[in-house]
């Protein structure tokens, strides 16, 4: 059962096996968030590359699906306190106001 929720969890993150630059795949230059730092400890935080103009919601989950931070009150720079976060590997999400993900990646947490 645990294995259909992870399977679940990453078809709805959207990731493709072995995509490739020009097809499906986000290219540095395409990326609307940079995160740091990478591996973290304490805090991230995710700052826009360039400047917003929507509304955002930004949310985290472990890497079993559940979910640890939302906000909907991105602003340039967001920064997230990981008191609560276990040593492993996490998942963001960036959705729009329609709930479509605009962006997502995955960051370090060492403690």
């Amino acid at each position: 059962m645990k294995n259909i929720y992870l399977l679940l969890f990453f078809i709805v993150l959207g990731f493709s096996a072995g995509a490739q630059p020009g097809k499906n795949a986000l290219t540095s230059s395409d990326k609307v968030l940079r995160f740091y730092p990478n591996p973290a400890t304490t805090v991230i935080n995710f700052e826009f590359t360039r400047p917003i103009d929507k509304n955002y919601t930004l949310q985290i989950y472990n890497f079993v699906g559940k979910k640890m931070f939302e906000t909907a009150s991105v602003s340039q720079k967001t920064t997230v306190l990981l008191n609560d976060f276990f040593r492993g590997i996490y998942i963001y999400q960036l959705r729009d106001n329609t709930g479509q993900i605009v962006e997502s990646g995955k960051f370090q947490v060492n403690k």
